[in-house]
């Protein structure tokens, strides 16, 4: 949110019909599901960290770790789950 990421908004929102959202800046709040991903990362990589100091391999499976975890505001659904479902549906 504040990095360049997010400057090609506009042209995906007019490629995939699907509009981007911002939050207000500092109103964390807006972004719960966010701020709780960047408390579980912490328990992996703690604020700071070099992330040059880390393999993809070792990123891939920190990824597959937290993804593979229960998330309540997915009604206890695995990520992997919850999309699925909506694939499927």
């Amino acid at each position: 949110d504040q990095g360049g990421e997010m400057g090609g908004h506009r042209k995906f929102t007019m490629t995939t019909g699907m509009p981007v959202y911002f939050c207000d800046p500092r109103s964390p709040w807006q972004r719960g599901s966010n701020e709780n991903t960047n408390g579980l990362l912490r328990q992996y990589l703690p604020k700071g960290t070099d992330l040059s100091g880390y393999s993809q391999d070792e990123l891939d499976a920190i990824a597959d770790e937290l993804n593979d975890r229960p998330r309540q505001t997915l009604g206890w659904l695995k990520p992997i789950e919850a999309f699925s479902k909506v694939l499927l549906d």
